[in-house]
């Protein structure tokens, strides 16, 4: 039997959707993270269970061919990044395995309906969104993320997936801290103002949203921010403060004021100019969200006499990238503030085809069926929890020609999927992309159809 602290010999043949390499030993799966598939190891035994245990990389002895260099100083602290040791093409056929597992394990479909992942035309700088905790040790001001596991912050605001004037307004944020001695929060205690750094750029148009999330109202010596972040090489359109006072996870408080600009910045997504607040909802990867948006529309096989359902629309960014094709657009969303976002970005954009309803699938489906209102295609953005089974009746109810789902959880879709496919939506086919380089997550668009469609 395996005992803990044990140093072990090991061969890699998977990985896990957690990132971790998988190798067994006497018959037990042994998880060892930052480990690639035909990699050879030694791994310490630290957490053993009954069918399978946890071990930590001790020694490389023969490295995998898909093993690279990391090159972050903070790969092995930080939390934010699980594939930064292997190349990228290792890291797309994960990322489609994850997939492609998914849908023949959970949901039973054949591997032929996985297509080609697509991938990411940049893995570094792409994010256009970074929301980095604050905490002050001794001397140390430290702006970064979360060592894997804990809630001690890892200073790495020079993170390669940010683009690099986040890591710039981080050092005049530091700068600030140690002029002023402004205290930053205490996850123990309660106690200190500054709690997260969150940072909003626009890819096409450049705009940048600086926001600091405080335990209070106001931020003393704010002249004095605004003033070091005017030295920067660059221009910040709008600095916001954000109000949280509860004892929580969630990042952001519901009050919001402005110290600069006008609170908001733009963006163009193809081609439909978004504006976004520091609680609305964007894609993070620009330009793969982009790719996807293009493909969901080819698979909606739209051709300009349509009314296209789009469930969970958010913003309404999905909905409105397909305006132009559609005889009609009806977005549903239950968050109020997401509704006006999606309705002012139509008005903004001069589309007059578009309207959104505020309410859950069921209260919009039987509105619409009221109004005699049926919807010739859906398309469907869940979160990662999915839909629930009375919204897919719902929508199956609905009668769509086809159903297009966009889900950033394989698991959950899978499962989507073969209850769709029970109520007469064949599944045709499934498409990852890789919205998030370096990190484990991935998406996929998932095309269903009463016809056999293409």
């Amino acid at each position: 039997m395996a005992v803990k602290n044990e140093i072990i010999r090991l061969e890699i043949t998977a990985v896990t959707s957690e990132g971790n390499g998988v190798g067994r030993y006497e018959g037990m799966a042994v998880f060892v993270p930052q480990t690639a598939v035909g990699d050879v190891i030694e791994a310490r035994l630290v957490k053993i269970c009954p069918r399978y245990a946890y071990g930590r990389l001790e020694k490389l002895l023969s490295p995998s061919s898909d093993r690279v260099q990391p090159d972050c100083p903070v790969f092995h602290l930080c939390g934010g990044c699980s594939l930064r040791h292997v190349d990228y093409p290792a890291e797309l056929r994960i990322k489609r395995r994850l997939a492609l597992d998914a849908f023949v394990h959970i949901g039973g479909f054949p591997e032929t309906v996985c297509q080609k992942i697509v991938g990411s035309s940049r893995v570094n700088g792409y994010r256009n969104k970074a929301m980095y905790p604050v905490r002050r040790e001794g001397e140390e001001i430290r702006i970064g993320f979360y060592r894997r596991r804990t809630h001690e912050v890892v200073d790495a605001a020079g993170c390669l997936l940010q683009p690099p004037e986040f890591s710039q307004i981080a050092g005049v944020l530091r700068q600030f801290l140690k002029e002023t001695n402004v205290s930053c929060y205490d996850e123990r205690t309660g106690k200190g103002l500054l709690r997260h750094l969150y940072l909003r750029r626009a890819e096409v148009t450049g705009q940048i949203m600086v926001c600091l999330v405080l335990n209070g109202a106001r931020l003393p010596h704010a002249e004095r921010f605004l003033a070091l972040l005017d030295g920067l090489p660059f221009s910040i359109e709008t600095v916001v403060l954000n109000e949280n006072r509860k004892n929580t996870n969630v990042i952001l408080g519901e009050h919001t004021t402005v110290l600069r600009g006008s609170g908001k910045i733009s963006d163009l997504l193809c081609g439909v100019r978004v504006e976004l607040s520091p609680e609305s909802f964007y894609q993070v990867n620009h330009d793969a969200a982009e790719q996807l948006y293009r493909y969901a529309g080819q698979c909606a096989g739209l051709n300009g006499s349509q009314t296209l359902l789009d469930l969970y629309c958010g913003a309404g960014t999905i909905g409105l990238s397909m305006a132009g094709t559609l005889r009609a657009l009806i977005g549903v969303e239950v968050v109020p503030q997401a509704v006006e976002n999606a309705r002012r970005n139509a008005q903004e954009n001069g589309i007059e085809n578009a309207r959104f309803l505020c309410a859950d699938a069921e209260k919009a489906a039987a509105q619409l069926k009221r109004e005699g209102v049926r919807p010739d295609v859906a398309v469907v953005d869940p979160p990662r929890k999915g839909c629930s089974s009375q919204t897919l009746e719902t929508l199956a109810d609905m009668q769509p020609s086809r159903i297009v789902m966009i889900s950033c959880n394989p698991a959950t879709a899978a499962r989507d999927c073969r209850l769709l496919e029970k109520m007469g939506y064949p599944l045709q086919s499934v498409t990852p992309f890789d919205l998030f380089p370096r990190t484990m997550h991935v998406e996929t668009v998932c095309l269903l159809s009463k016809l056999k469609a293409e």
